[in-house]
């Protein structure tokens, strides 16, 4: 992509009304459009960055041998009155509205009750069972206090997968697996190293749930951790009891501010049967459905990669979920440069080296700002200089090491 056609302006001056260091890059940078409160767009480089976040998740969930699927954000409130979570009593994020026949319907917030419902047409018998099923949604939730730009915001993407299970037996493997799999996730993601599975309370789901906090001091959540065991818990349900269960001791544990990246929780069968969800087993009986829902916040992970791969000239992605590799930057209009820089995107682009061309006629200073700013793994420069070298200036965004590359070397040294 040549910089001078991509729809993408970066800003250096800090946005007054974002507080959080995510939020300003990401703004600054020209990743995410504010609109209003809590309300987000994605530009074409936090796009790329969160499909590159979707791939990685997808990836997984797929290898759980789950199936894809997407489901309305229109939600039917007979539905919901079932499972007693209409009710702003109950669940106090519902953004409602009233359809022209005076009907009055919900925005999904979550997909536990319409996914299951329609399940009841594809699950009859136990030779239907173990399945699952995951989806990428845009979940909008009427978040009192927005902040943290996509961090909290009342809309934004959310990996949810359900399963569905003939026995706690059978769900617990699942479960398991999907933990496996949840930390493979945050090892692609570069994180894995601070997140924890983290022992919480299951607010509007359940009773209690397991999260993955992410160490991040823009975190909203407290939690105490043991790096030992790698096991953490929540400060809201932090008690002798708990941490008795968990085989915790108190003395050993460290506070830490954290963010919620995922959540795993166990329904049983309480929601098949309040949906009327059976299947009939082998022995010919009808038996509830055992559910499962695990979450991922896609959004959300952008703005905690935001907040953790970051320096004081901008963003630093892992090269896994950065929107492109190489940054090209060539320096003046001089026809030998801009020659020699055209085929470097050739060859890169040939070689399939993801690649933003900057062919603007700007100071190198406000390029190379530009460059840092945007945070891409690799910064290529082509100039006068280097033509005359027959090479390219290659360096990594977190080192200043500069390494020279003759054309014919660029992909095989991008690879090594």
């Amino acid at each position: 992509m040549r910089r001078s056609q991509l729809f993408v302006k970066t800003r250096h001056q800090v946005p007054a009304d974002e507080t959080s260091k995510s939020a300003q890059l990401l703004i600054r940078a020209g990743y995410i459009h504010k609109d209003a409160a809590g309300v987000y767009a994605l530009l074409p480089f936090g796009l790329a960055t969160v499909e590159k976040i979707k791939q990685i998740v997808r990836e997984e969930m797929d290898g759980l041998g789950s199936n894809e699927i997407l489901m309305t954000s229109l939600q039917r409130k007979e539905l919901w009155q079932k499972t007693d979570r209409w009710d702003d009593k109950k669940v106090d994020v519902w953004f409602k509205s009233m359809l022209k026949n005076g009907a009055e319907v919900g925005l999904g917030w979550s997909h536990e009750e319409p996914i299951s419902d329609m399940m009841k047409e594809f699950i009859a018998s136990y030779r239907d069972l173990p399945t699952s099923v995951y989806q990428f949604q845009t979940k909008l939730r009427n978040e009192l206090r927005a902040k943290s730009g996509v961090m909290r915001a009342r809309e934004f993407v959310m990996k949810d997968m359900y399963s569905y299970s003939r026995s706690q037996a059978e769900h617990q493997k699942f479960y398991d697996q999907t933990i496996d799999a949840y930390h493979r996730v945050f090892k692609r993601l570069a994180i894995d190293d601070r997140t924890y599975l983290t022992f919480a309370s299951g607010g509007d789901f359940t009773q209690f749930s397991h999260e993955f906090q992410t160490i991040c001091e823009a975190g909203e959540d407290t939690a105490y951790l043991d790096k030992t065991k790698k096991i953490a818990v929540n400060e809201e349900v932090m008690s002798d009891e708990v941490l008795a269960q968990l085989r915790l001791d108190k003395t050993k544990l460290q506070k830490v501010t954290v963010a919620e990246v995922g959540n795993i929780f166990g329904f049983g069968t309480t929601k098949s049967q309040q949906l009327g969800l059976y299947f009939t087993d082998e022995d010919g009986s009808k038996k509830p459905v055992v559910l499962g829902s695990y979450g991922i916040g896609i959004t959300r992970l952008l703005g905690v990669l935001a907040e953790i791969f970051a320096d004081d000239r901008g963003l630093v992605w892992p090269q896994n979920v950065a929107p492109f590799e190489v940054y090209l930057a060539r320096l003046g209009d001089d026809k030998t440069v801009v020659e020699a820089a055209d085929d470097a995107y050739r060859l890169l682009t040939e070689a399939g080296v993801g690649v933003i061309y900057d062919d603007r006629n700007v100071r190198p200073g406000e390029m190379f700002a530009d460059a840092d700013l945007i945070g891409l793994p690799k910064r290529l420069v082509v100039s006068k200089k280097t033509v005359q070298k027959n090479a390219m200036e290659l360096k990594n965004r977190t080192s200043d090491k500069v390494q020279l590359v003759e054309p014919g070397a660029l992909a095989k040294t991008l690879r090594d």
